[in-house]
C-alpha cells in the first residue's frame, strides 16, 4: 500500500504546544468561505442590486481518529494536546506583534505539501469510543471547527489551500476511499468512475500488487477520472 504523508496540526511558533501529528489521516475535510452583501437603500425593481460589504473568515471542519489499542497507552495523551489548542497563552498580538496578549494559539492543518490558512479552534468535541477492561480510554474521535485567523496575503504560495484540494499533495487531485468489508478494486472503480475496468488506475495510485488483498479500513487514493483517461 502507498505510504500516505501524515496530516498534522501545527500551532504558531510562539506557542508552548508542539506539532500534533495525526494518527490516521481524515477521509474528508470541509472548507467553506462566505461573503456578506447588502442591498441598496432604495430599489424599484423586482429584486435589488447587491453591494459587496465584506469578506468573512474561511472555515475548516475536520474529524480525526485517535487510537492507542496497539501500544496500550491512554489515548488521552493525544486528546489532551488537541484540547490545549483552546487554552489561553501569552502570545503576540495580531495588531502589534511586539506586544503580548492572552489568547489561544492559531494553528495550521497540514497534509503533505498542502496546508490551511492560519486558524483558531472555535470548537473541539472529543468522544471516547473504546476502553480497556480496566477502563482506560484507547480510542477517540475529535471533531474540530477552525476559523480563519487573519486575511490571506497576495503572495500566498500556490501549494496552500483552499486554493487546491486539501487531500492533494501530487499534481493530480485525488479523493480518498475507505475500504469496507466485501469490497474489491473493480467494485470501488465502478462506484467512483462507473467503469469497473478502471480498477488498475486505483491499484497503480496505491501501489497495490494484489488487487484481491484489501484490508478493511484502509484509505485508498482515488485519482480523478480525467487524469485516469489521459493516462490511458
Amino acid at each position: 500500500m502507498a505510504n500516505f504523508s501524515k496530516a498534522s496540526l501545527k500551532p504558531e511558533p510562539d506557542s508552548r504546544i508542539g506539532e500534533i501529528k495525526c494518527m490516521f489521516n481524515p477521509t474528508t475535510l470541509e472548507v467553506s468561505k462566505a461573503n456578506t452583501w447588502k442591498t441598496a437603500d432604495e430599489w424599484k425593481n423586482s429584486a435589488p442590486n447587491l453591494i459587496f460589504d465584506r469578506g468573512q473568515s474561511g472555515k475548516l471542519n475536520v474529524d480525526l481518529t485517535l487510537d492507542t489499542t496497539d501500544s496500550g497507552e491512554a489515548v488521552t495523551d493525544y486528546t489532551n494536546k488537541i484540547l490545549q489548542l483552546m487554552e489561553v497563552e501569552s502570545l503576540p498580538s495580531i495588531e502589534d506583534p511586539k506586544s503580548k496578549v492572552d489568547r489561544p494559539p492559531w494553528v495550521q492543518f497540514c497534509w503533505g505539501r498542502s496546508y490551511s490558512f492560519k486558524s483558531v479552534v472555535t470548537s473541539a468535541t472529543v468522544t471516547f469510543t473504546y476502553f480497556s477492561s480496566a477502563g482506560k480510554p484507547l480510542r477517540a474521535t475529535a471533531k474540530l471547527a477552525l476559523e480563519q485567523y487573519e486575511p490571506e496575503t497576495q503572495s500566498r504560495d500556490k501549494s496552500e489551500w483552499p486554493l487546491q484540494n486539501p487531500t492533494s499533495y501530487t499534481p493530480e487531485v485525488h479523493r480518498l476511499h475507505t475500504v469496507k468489508a466485501g469490497e474489491t478494486l473493480d467494485r470501488i472503480a465502478f462506484e467512483h468512475y462507473g467503469d469497473s475496468a478502471l480498477w488498475k488506475a486505483i491499484a497503480r495510485s496505491n501501489r497495490i500488487l494484489d488487487p484481491l488483498d484489501l484490508t478493511v479500513g484502509t484509505h485508498l487514493q482515488i485519482p480523478e477520472r480525467e487524469a485516469v483517461e489521459n493516462a490511458r
